[in-house]
């Protein structure tokens, strides 16, 4: 078994090399994988699966294609693109999985998440994310014409930006308790997330017991992957031309 997990490729109309970085991944070192995860921001933002964007259009032409192959492609939400449905994602021939989910790679159970939810010190962030969830509250955005939608998520990056650059930079890592704690609770010594945009290996000690938690990558300049197979995980990376 062979597996790709990817994050935060913020895929965006602004940036087509990035868009064509993603596409040449999937028909090159992707191809021919047994499953492919992508844990969240895979868009830079989600306005719907009504949205008749290109982009949108063009990305799940390309994943269907991917799948149809025969690669089982799983979507996880991100804190970009939370709004994004079961339909889109069936046009994409992938399956939507739970924020955090565990699967066996590389001969272990891991856990996944895209690891915002671990951030629990941005105080304000994790208010805008209780909210975001929210189904009354996502009904009422996506019923809202697609123009209007459009504006609003303008407006939402341009207050996350600007109340980002104030944040001290611990504030947006991942609280170490709260890794610890869920690493706990489903009974796993591997946790794989993205969000933070720092890619590293990190080595824990829980309970006694070697543990490790990998962050992938932000997809700009350089592309981020964790290939996962008989020999283990390994976390890549590589030029995108982007």
């Amino acid at each position: 078994m062979t597996s790709f997990i990817i994050s935060d490729l913020h895929l965006d109309e602004s940036r087509p090399a990035l868009t064509r970085a993603f596409f040449e991944f999937l028909h090159g070192q992707a191809a021919g994988a047994d499953t492919l995860y992508i844990l969240g921001d895979f868009f830079e933002v989600w306005i719907g699966d009504d949205d008749d964007a290109p982009l949108a259009e063009s990305v799940a032409r390309q994943l269907k294609a991917y799948s149809d192959l025969g690669t089982a492609v799983y979507l996880m939400h991100g804190n970009r693109d939370f709004l994004l449905g079961s339909d889109y994602a069936a046009r994409c021939g992938a399956t939507l999985v739970p924020d955090p989910s565990v699967a066996k790679l590389g001969g272990e159970q891991v856990l996944l998440m895209h690891g915002d939810s671990l951030c629990t010190r941005d105080l304000e962030y994790m208010a805008f994310r209780d909210q975001a969830r929210n189904p009354q509250w996502q009904q009422a955005l996506l019923a809202k014409p697609l123009a209007e939608r459009r504006q609003i998520a303008t407006q939402i990056r341009a207050v996350s930006k600007s109340m980002n650059s104030n944040k001290a930079e611990d504030i947006m890592d991942v609280t170490p308790d709260e890794v610890v704690s869920i690493m706990r609770e489903f009974d796993v010594q591997t946790l794989i997330h993205g969000h933070t945009h720092r890619p590293a290996r990190h080595q824990l000690n829980i309970d006694g017991k070697p543990a490790q938690r990998i962050v992938l990558g932000d997809w700009g300049e350089l592309g981020w992957c964790i290939r996962a197979d008989e020999n283990g995980l390994e976390l890549l990376h590589w030029p995108t031309a982007s």
